[in-house]
């Protein structure tokens, strides 16, 4: 599971100069070197003939400042220099390392925010950016606005030692996981797990444990994990959400999540409890 990695102190206000770690964007792909995949210093990429569009500090880590960097939304993947490949973060799991890519996810997502939120949403006028906070502010009706974080529930239901697991439908062939959904304005977390379990699978939930969260960038997410034991309901499932969803024991698993999210923790952390 991704986690900020130790020592790191976000930061804000970061000159993007030549020694500056840079997490370079089109849009959503992050670009790195193809012979040299991980987080390199500005100057790497200046000397490829590659101007920042917009960047923002995102902090310091090992003594080492890093800055999320924007290309020019004009740019496409396929334009990049000779050496260069453009790739959304999933496309690099498992590729650069797990602290380069929890500071990449950041950028990410800071970076989005800012492309996103250049005019204010009230009233149409150019933001300007705070001088102290992550934050834009409107000069003309001072709405303030922040990077957007998006709540969605995580949730691995047991019966016994049976686990519900469900197939999105834009998942893998093969793949399940747990079951997860997004709050909806004015609910507990608590009650958008019922809510989602009770819409998805037509279950009944009990006990729920709290088990963890996590930053997911794809794009603004912030994923928490529960653990729920099954009180009842007759499990059959939505196909708007899901394209099929079963119980299964520790002994006849599916293809299950990459070991970087939390479904994949949440699943080992309850698999170890059946065994």
């Amino acid at each position: 599971m991704i986690r900020t990695p130790a020592g790191f102190n976000p930061a804000l206000n970061l000159e993007l100069h030549d020694d500056a770690i840079a997490h370079v964007f089109v849009r959503d792909a992050m670009v790195l070197f193809s012979d040299s995949p991980g987080a390199l210093p500005w100057r790497f990429y200046r000397g490829e003939g590659l101007r920042a569009a917009r960047f923002h500090g995102i902090g310091e880590h090992e003594g080492r400042q890093h800055v999320a960097v924007a290309l020019d939304d004009d740019i496409s993947p396929r334009s990049l220099p000779p050496g260069l490949k453009a790739s959304n973060l999933r496309s690099w799991f498992g590729v650069i390392d797990d602290a380069t890519l929890a500071i990449a996810m950041r950028a990410v997502q800071v970076l989005e925010w800012d492309r996103t939120h250049r005019f204010c949403g009230a009233c149409g006028t150019r933001t300007e950016q705070a001088d102290n906070e992550r934050a834009k502010r409107c000069p003309a009706c001072n709405l303030t606005v922040y990077p957007r974080i998006s709540p969605a529930m995580m949730v691995l239901v047991t019966r016994g030692r049976e686990l519900l697991l469900g197939r999105g439908v834009n998942f893998p062939p093969g793949r399940y996981s747990a079951l997860a959904g997004f709050l909806e304005a004015g609910e507990t977390i608590e009650e958008a797990v019922i809510r989602e379990v009770r819409e998805e699978v037509n279950v009944e939930v009990t006990n729920l444990r709290y088990f963890g969260s996590q930053s997911w960038p794809f794009p603004n997410s912030l994923m928490i994990a529960f653990q729920a034991e099954y009180a009842g309901g007759d499990m059959r499932h939505d196909p708007a959400e899901l394209a099929d969803a079963q119980w299964f024991t520790p002994e006849n698993l599916p293809q299950l999540p990459p070991p970087l999210s939390i479904a994949r923790a949440l699943l080992d952390a309850t698999l170890a409890e059946l065994r």
